[in-house]
């Protein structure tokens, strides 16, 4: 994979992971660094792009990032932030927008004889999102294309392979920007298109065996999709020194760990069921914060984990199944300037008394390529198709504090809808499904006697890799089914609400 490399600036800009997603797609391998914190070789990089940012490059707490070994030794693409970046510093002027520059745009000149903008025609619809515009383009700039409203929307730097544009051709509102970002990195840059499933599994299975040597791993399966593709990969690399451990942590989908168990049955991985669920619902007694709930099921995760590894002679690291948006919610993009938006249970390293070190085989990948990595080792498509569920389980899904009669009624609501998904044939048309028990009582009549009992919602939205996602717009006829069989079946429940939010500005999760 050396030598065929992305080198993706982070200046905290919204969209950065959306240019690792889009690159990705082409089959190029790409990583993530803060815009001050670039790798110290480069290289292994024969491409560098320069993502947007929040902040102005005419403001005080502008950020400069050293280009040195970067601009004019290696093709370099610009975006946004990156393209007036450029001119600021080089020569040109970046100024204040008389509009603010943000949504839809054409573009309304294009130097076609580029190979930069080969089969993209004018008229191509661009997303613009920045209030400060470039008036004056730097020295040796040529200009390449223009919108309506943005004179200076694309140039290049004359006798270098470097390009800008103040449009992002990551968001899929750009139509042709996938193809103007193959043009760059394929066609100018020659960088390869091995980034494959395949290729995957033969750098990381030696990755991990170079990492982990005959060492013996630990690893918590979920029963969900990341752990188990993790699970498959490790078993991979080091065979038997791989001991896996489900544990119930009495938060689960009804009968979730004896399906979980029998589900592993068959795939030649040592598992062994653990039931905490005691434990957990105990750190978790009168915790009603959020923040508080994820942290207190991460600590009496590490502790099982602890006990359990503890019983295994030898045993040097824990696997988590963690995943790319783990990562960038959690602490950032990758620790660069830009906000955590909530923590994850498996992020943010283990504590001192803990002695195994951590082997994260999936932490650079996005969920849609967990699931072809999965595929190209012969993972069952059942497993692989499986809905995401939330490492804390039913306990943020649950607002306030968490009972074991809470955890019931969640429990059965849940499982209604999400049965009532695959008999309709609509489970595999969702990204992700559940319902959220909410901290409030409603009044009813059911049997011509008033009630006060619980508030559910249900939530089932599309997405490819969580980064982003829409509300599903469910049948009404099955969404009424569903609601009567809930007031019907579920002692405690006599109101159903659906939730329509999108991503952002609202998340999966509620909590």
């Amino acid at each position: 994979m050396q030598q065929h490399n992305v080198l993706i600036l982070d200046f905290g800009s919204q969209y950065t992971q959306l240019i690792a997603r889009r690159v990705r797609e082409l089959n190029i391998y790409c990583e993530i660094h803060p815009f001050n914190k670039p790798p110290k070789n480069l290289v292994d990089f024969k491409a560098v792009i320069l993502s947007g940012s929040p902040n102005s490059v005419r403001s005080e707490a502008v950020l400069h990032p050293d280009l040195s070994e970067i601009r004019g030794k290696k093709p370099l693409l610009a975006v946004c932030y990156g393209a007036q970046y450029l001119a600021h510093f080089s020569g040109g002027k970046v100024a204040p927008s008389n509009t603010r520059e943000y949504g839809r745009a054409n573009l309304s000149y294009i130097k076609n004889e580029e190979i930069f903008f080969e089969n993209i025609s004018e008229g191509s619809q661009v997303w613009m999102s920045h209030s400060d515009t470039i008036k004056e383009l730097p020295t040796n700039a040529v200009l390449l294309a223009s919108t309506k409203d943005v004179e200076n929307a694309a140039y290049k730097i004359a006798g270098e392979d470097t390009f800008a544009i103040q449009f992002h051709p990551e968001v899929y509102h750009s139509t042709d920007g996938k193809q103007l970002l193959e043009n760059f990195l394929v066609k100018i840059a020659h960088v390869a298109q091995t980034w494959t499933p395949d290729s995957f599994v033969e750098s990381t299975v030696k990755s991990i065996q170079d990492k982990v040597g005959n060492d013996k791993v630990v690893l918590g399966l979920s029963g969900g999709v990341d752990s188990t593709v993790a699970a498959v990969l490790l078993h991979k690399a080091i065979g038997k020194n791989l001991y896996c451990i489900f544990v119930n942590n009495g938060l689960l989908r009804k009968n979730e760990f004896e399906s979980v168990l029998t589900q592993y049955e068959g795939m030649g991985l040592n598992v062994k069921g653990v039931d905490a669920s005691e434990r957990f619902l105990t750190a978790l007694a009168g915790v009603s914060d959020p923040e508080k709930k994820r942290k207190a099921i991460g600590n009496s995760f590490i502790e099982v984990f602890d006990d359990e590894a503890n019983q295994i002679k030898g045993v040097k690291w824990l696997a988590q199944g963690t995943i790319y948006p783990d990562v960038i919610e959690s602490v950032s993009a990758t620790g660069g300037p830009s906000a955590t938006i909530k923590s994850h249970h498996n992020v943010g390293g283990l504590p001192d008394f803990m002695k195994l070190k951590i082997v994260e085989p999936l932490r650079m990948i996005f969920k849609d390529e967990v699931r072809r990595v999965g595929a190209s080792m012969g993972i069952d498509k059942d497993l692989l198709g499986r809905h995401p569920f939330p490492g804390p389980g039913l306990a943020i899904r649950i607002l306030g504090d968490v009972t074991l009669e809470k955890v019931r009624i969640l429990q059965e609501v849940d499982a209604v809808f999400i049965n009532g998904l695959r008999e309709h044939g609509l489970y595999d048309k969702v990204w992700q499904a559940g319902a959220i028990l909410l901290p409030v009582n409603s009044v009813g009549v059911m049997g011509d006697e008033r009630t006060y009992e619980k508030v559910v919602a249900l939530r089932a939205v599309e997405s490819t890799d969580g980064m982003t996602a829409d509300w599903v717009n469910l049948p009404y006829d099955f969404l009424q089914k569903t609601s009567n069989n809930i007031i019907n079946k579920v002692k405690g429940v006599n109101r159903v609400v659906y939730d329509i939010s999108s991503k952002p500005p609202a998340t999966i999760e509620w909590e």
